[in-house]
């Protein structure tokens, strides 16, 4: 019998023989950290906005007392969390898309993640500061 043959009279399943030959699994993982992460960032970006109307006018002192109220500043590093790492997962689809040459690709999610998360812990840090 050739090996042809021996493949077409195989006992696997056509899902059997398929595995590990497609995705890397992460693909629906990272869709619903999207989601959730979008859903996150809705009633954030709606207290945020709220807050920064209600302190238009604010001192800088009433600002940072603001900021400095546990609730504010745990709200404010929720938002912070959920918009860089919303940010990360978008870029990371665009990228992954519209990059060809693995070796690049590869490199812009990497440079585009350290990024984000740089920019995202110093911004955390800059909020951490002023409430404590």
């Amino acid at each position: 019998m050739t090996t042809e043959k021996i493949r077409r009279v195989s006992l696997r399943s056509a899902l059997g023989r398929a595995r590990g030959l497609g995705s890397a699994k992460e693909g629906v993982a990272h869709w619903w950290a999207q989601r959730i992460t979008a859903l996150a960032l809705v009633p954030l970006t709606l207290w945020f906005v709220a807050s920064v109307v209600a302190l238009t006018g604010a001192s800088h002192s009433e600002a940072v007392a603001w900021l400095s109220r546990p609730h504010n500043a745990v709200l404010m590093l929720a938002l912070i969390g959920a918009s860089f790492w919303h940010a990360a997962l978008g870029l990371q689809v665009v990228i992954e898309d519209y990059i060809r040459p693995e070796g690049v690709r590869l490199g812009c999610v990497l440079a585009a993640k350290a990024a984000l998360l740089l920019m995202g812990l110093f911004a955390a840090l800059a909020v951490l500061k002023v409430a404590l």
